[in-house]
């Protein structure tokens, strides 16, 4: 007789690399980085920062980013609800603090709010859902490249004080580890896009791997520093059930509000899951630049959400797909009606 196995069900994605995340964690807190070693994981860092993002620049298509721009009307609405209404929402939380959130908390709170949208996730669910699959590649391009100016700009204007830190010195390292990096990336993909296409699976480990090093990197300075204890189970919880708030706020507003706007079915499912969406990739070397040693805190936030978008937008896309043949029927027969206009309908309005 066989023993019943545990088995995740297919509609709640556990994501291997938040896995990978927590381990990684897991052995900062029990093996954090002390004097020499934690230097030469800074260091090490720093490259690995760089390195993500010159991979970033070299693997966008600046012919395939140029194409897209016919949809302007549909990018422009995923970078305001990415840019501007995101970031609206988590000033708003702002009144949460000190009674649901602490300080620290909410500063990874809105840091996560500023961050750009995701690309592969978004493009994953709105080819399940049977969306746009296009209209999300380049919406997610776009967002990850205008974020990597964005993002550090408006954290300097509505971090301030709280963003550990943030000065002229970090906007000289945004410029070094971020920007300079990309913008090669960018220059060199003529010479260099065909290995990363043919090298596209070992590169992403290398990506992974790297991010999951940065990771060690905050989380050991945030265990020496004992940053930890400021976060009991209680505030944890509650800041799972801010974060629940904020999802399905932006899931409404770029589901209905795309409806409203009068984009076609496929469009406004790109929208939604590009719009509602935040790059774990992307933010967490931005924090490691902009929050430095005080990273730790200012990324769970954004780790957390980024698990919870993953398992709601999997039921949503699910939903949207099996949805699709009942819209489509219903499509085709209002198009029947409108080529027929001379014939009535019937009383019974069917």
């Amino acid at each position: 007789m066989r023993r019943p196995q545990l088995r995740i069900p297919s509609w709640l994605p556990v994501d291997g690399f938040i896995l990978a995340l927590v381990a990684t964690v897991g052995l900062a807190a029990l093996l954090p980085a002390r004097g020499t070693a934690a230097t030469v994981a800074d260091n090490a860092s720093t490259g690995a920062v760089a390195l993500l993002f010159f991979l970033y620049g070299a693997r966008l298509s600046t012919r395939e980013a140029l194409a897209g721009m016919r949809s302007w009307r549909l990018h422009l609405t995923v970078l305001a609800c990415t840019f501007v209404v995101f970031p609206l929402l988590g000033l708003a939380a702002r009144g949460l603090v000190p009674y649901v959130l602490t300080q620290p908390l909410y500063t990874g709170l809105l840091f996560l709010c500023l961050v750009p949208s995701t690309v592969q996730s978004s493009i994953a669910f709105t080819s399940i859902a049977r969306g746009n699959v296009a209209a999300a590649i380049c919406a997610g391009s776009f967002s990850s490249l205008v974020g990597i100016v964005l993002t550090p700009l408006l954290a300097a204007l509505l971090l301030g004080g709280d963003g550990g830190g943030f000065s002229a010195r970090s906007l000289v390292s945004i410029v070094f580890q971020l920007l300079v990096p990309f913008l090669a990336g960018q220059l060199l993909r003529r010479w260099i896009g065909g290995f990363l296409t043919r090298h596209k699976k070992i590169l992403g480990f290398v990506d992974r791997g790297s991010i999951l090093f940065v990771v060690y990197s905050a989380f050991s300075t945030g265990m020496v520093e004992g940053i930890w204890h400021q976060v009991s189970l209680w505030q944890l919880l509650s800041l799972l059930g801010v974060e629940a708030v904020l999802l399905a706020l932006m899931l409404t507003i770029t589901s209905y509000g795309s409806k409203k706007a009068g984009f076609p079915r496929g469009d406004r499912i790109a929208i939604t899951f590009a719009g509602s969406k935040k790059s774990l990739a992307a933010g967490l070397p931005m924090a490691t630049v902009l929050f430095g040693g005080g990273a730790g805190l200012a990324v769970l936030p954004l780790m957390l959400f980024h698990q919870m978008q993953l398992m709601v937008c999997a039921v949503l896309a699910k939903r949207y797909a099996a949805r699709a043949p009942e819209e489509a029927e219903a499509g085709a027969a209002t198009c029947e009606v409108r080529d027929r206009p001379g014939e009535k309908v019937g009383a019974s309005g069917r």
